[in-house]
Order: C-alpha cells, then sequence, then structure tokens
C-alpha cells in the first residue's frame, strides 16, 4: 500500500493545481477583477463582488461533496471524480483568457466554475491519502503534498509575474495581455502535472461493491453513515473546530491581495509577497510535518493557530509596503503546516474504506467555512466601510476553534468510529 510511486505520484498533484490557488484565486483574479473585469466598481464594490464569489462557489460544494464522496467510496471512483473535477477547473481557468474588459459577471461565472473545479478534485485528492500512507508517515506525506503544491506553484506564478511585469518581451502587448495567457499557462501547468497520478496511482477496489445504482448506493450510504456520524461526538467536535480555524485560513488566502489593494499598496509589491509565501511555505510546510512526527500534530497546529492571531494583529495595524512582506512570510511559516496537519490529524480518526466519504463531510464544513469566511469579510467591510475592521474580524475565528480543538482526542475518536462504522 505505502509505496514510493504512489506517494510521490499523489504529492505531485499539489504541484500541479496549486498553480491555479497561486496564479488565480490568490495572484491574478483578485487584481485583474478589481482593475480589468470590474474597473467600473469601486473598491468596497468589487471586494463585495469577490467575496460573494468565493462564498457561492464553496457553497455548491458543500451540496454536492459528501454524496459524491459516498458514490466514490461504493465504486472505487475516487480517481475519476479526481479528474472529472480537475478539468472542469482546468477549462475554466483557460476560459478565464477569454473574458472582455467591464465583464465582470461572466469573470465572476467561470471563476466560480473553476474554483469548484479545484475544490472537488481536493475532496478526492484529500481521500486518496489514506490508501498511500499510514499512521507512522502520515503527517510526513501529507506535508509533502502541500510542499510541492508550494513550491510547483510559486515556479510556475514566478514565471506568470515576469510575463506580467515584462510583456513586451514575452510577445505581449501589454498586461492584460500577459494576464490572461497566464491563466492558460495555468491550464496547461495543471493538466500536464496531474498525469502521473492518473497513470501511476492506483486505487484499492472496494470488496463489498455492491450492484445497485450508483445514485441509489451513494445515497444510502450517504444516509447511514451521516446517522451514525452524529453519535460521534468526537468527529463532530473535530468538524466544527477545524470548520472554524480553517474559515480564518481561507479567508485570508483569498482575500489578503484584495485587502492589500484596499490600502493602497502597489499592485507589484503584492505579487511579489506571494511570492515570498510560495517559496518560504517549501520548506516551512516540511519543518511542520516534522515537527508534528517528533512533537505532537495537535500541539503543532495549535501553535499555527497562536501564530494565525499574531498575523491578524499585524494585519489590522499595517502601514507600510515593507509591513506587508513580513506579513507574508509569517503566513508562509505556517498556512501548509496547519493545513496538511489539519488533513493529517483527520486521516488517523477515519476508516479507509469510508475514506471519500468522511473526507466528503470534512470538505463540506472546510467549504461551508470558505462561504461564511468571505462573506464576513463581505458584509464587514460593506457595513463598516473599513478594511481593517474586516480583516480583523477573522481572529474570532481561530479562537473558536482552538478552543474546540483543545477537547479532541483523536486516538479515542478512531476507536469509536471503528465501534460503530464496522
Amino acid at each position: 500500500m505505502d509505496n514510493k510511486k504512489n506517494i510521490y505520484s499523489w504529492a505531485l498533484y499539489d504541484w500541479a493545481n496549486s498553480a491555479y490557488a497561486t496564479t488565480v484565486m490568490a495572484g491574478f483574479f483578485p487584481i485583474f477583477f478589481k482593475s480589468y473585469y470590474s474597473g467600473d466598481s469601486d473598491v468596497i464594490a468589487s471586494t463585495a463582488q469577490l467575496g460573494f464569489a468565493n462564498s457561492i462557489s464553496s457553497f455548491i460544494i458543500v451540496l454536492i461533496a459528501p454524496l459524491l464522496g459516498a458514490i466514490a467510496d461504493a465504486a472505487s471512483l475516487k480517481k475519476r471524480f479526481l479528474f472529472l473535477f480537475a478539468y472542469l477547473g482546468i477549462l475554466m481557468s483557460a476560459s478565464l483568457a477569454l473574458v472582455a474588459e467591464g465583464s465582470w459577471q461572466l469573470a465572476a461565472f467561470l471563476y466560480i466554475l473553476g474554483n469548484v473545479g479545484f475544490m472537488g478534485a481536493d475532496t478526492f485528492y484529500d481521500a486518496l491519502l489514506t490508501s498511500i500512507s499510514d499512521e507512522k508517515n502520515v503527517d510526513f506525506v501529507s506535508g509533502l503534498g502541500f510542499a510541492l503544491g508550494y513550491l510547483g506553484g510559486g515556479i510556475l506564478f514566478g514565471i506568470n509575474v515576469s510575463m506580467v511585469q515584462n510583456p513586451s518581451f514575452f510577445g505581449f502587448e501589454n498586461e492584460a495581455e500577459a494576464i490572461k495567457a497566464s491563466f492558460v499557462c495555468v491550464a496547461v501547468w495543471w493538466g500536464v502535472f496531474s498525469l502521473p497520478l492518473l497513470v501511476f496511482l492506483k486505487e484499492p477496489p472496494n470488496e463489498a461493491q455492491e450492484k445497485a445504482p450508483l445514485l441509489k448506493q451513494g445515497y444510502l450510504r450517504l444516509k447511514n453513515t451521516f446517522s451514525k456520524i452524529t453519535h460521534l461526538k468526537g468527529v463532530l467536535l473535530f468538524l466544527v473546530a477545524y470548520w472554524l480555524y480553517i474559515d480564518g485560513v481561507d479567508t485570508i488566502i483569498r482575500m489578503a491581495v484584495d485587502y492589500g489593494m484596499a490600502l493602497g499598496f502597489d499592485s507589484g509589491n503584492l505579487i511579489l509577497s506571494l511570492l515570498i509565501v510560495q517559496f518560504v511555505g517549501f520548506p516551512a510546510t516540511l519543518v511542520f510535518a516534522k515537527l508534528a512526527q517528533s512533537w505532537d500534530t495537535k500541539k503543532a497546529i495549535f501553535l499555527a493557530i497562536g501564530i494565525y492571531l499574531l498575523i491578524i494583529v499585524w494585519a489590522a495595524m499595517m502601514e507600510k509596503v515593507y509591513e506587508f512582506y513580513i506579513l507574508a512570510i509569517m503566513i508562509a511559516l505556517v498556512q501548509g503546516g496547519i493545513q496538511a496537519l489539519s488533513r493529517s490529524y483527520y486521516s488517523r480518526m477515519i476508516p479507509h474504506k469510508y475514506s471519500a466519504e468522511f473526507f466528503g463531510f470534512y470538505n463540506f464544513l472546510g467549504k461551508f467555512a470558505a462561504i461564511l469566511g468571505p462573506l464576513l469579510v463581505a458584509l464587514v467591510a460593506l457595513f463598516s466601510e473599513n478594511s481593517r475592521i474586516s480583516i480583523a474580524s477573522v481572529s474570532v475565528l481561530f479562537i473558536a476553534g482552538a478552543v474546540l480543538l483543545y477537547f479532541v482526542d483523536e486516538k479515542k475518536i478512531a476507536q469509536d468510529v471503528k465501534g460503530v462504522l464496522d
């Protein structure tokens, strides 16, 4: 089960799809949306539009992830569903290059579908973790995926930044053409580097497959597991804790560049800060994975949450561009770590044969959090007309998540889950 070809083929997918997370979601789309697609709107209105687009795409995943996870477990379709969603995201990323200036509605629509593809594929990518690792090395394997994601996403983003800063050198008439070409580069990168997972990773079959139609199998399996999971208080406790603190993480990822622009920072400086996040995040995520192995996964997550609270305080008070660079370094130190360790921590609680289903619930709450976080920032920005207050509001989510996480015992939860489902 645990072999290097499967592990590296799996981890390389993070290298592939992180191009979308960096160049599109975190980098050029927020900037391009504000200055090109939605150039006629004021700063507050475009922030709200972007926040709502992020929330809608997350809501779609909330609706479909658990049921599709149950279907994938029932018929061993994790890889197929992964690629179905991945190529939706790839197609939408390339399509953004066709959107004309001022067409913010079409840009938002394609962005929503692209996010659905990106996040939907991640549900099944996460579920495959239990097939390629064991409890001893799951922290490292999960961390390796995120680390390669930072490196791969950073390399392509660096190339894309060079294209935008020197458009004539690359044969483009202006920055807008270079940014649109970057969206196409993301699609190609994502598609090509997904191939090792498609070709080499072997998904173990479900030995207890039924003959009923897949949709019915998925529905009955989901209904059965949901009725049981409601009695697994430990699982629910972790999922709610995760829901709260990962909400803060996702909101900072999606809204950081927009926040910097609202403070009046130059887009070039913001792009450079994103590059810093990628290349600092690569070794930092591996360090967090090793820290979890030698120390304790739960304590390492607490450490990351504490650093995020410092980040929010810093963000709410900063005034100079160099402070944004420091903020980027602080985020890079913990972003990949908290994501990777949350995934591996949860994987210890769940049975392998229900992995896609349980990760469907995991992503259900993770993506539902991604509805509330950007929505919170959007609404606070509209009502307070103060970007600093809107970003400071995210601290409540980290604090509440940490309080609930304190009461989680993953070993006891794993025993309870096994007793209920087996």
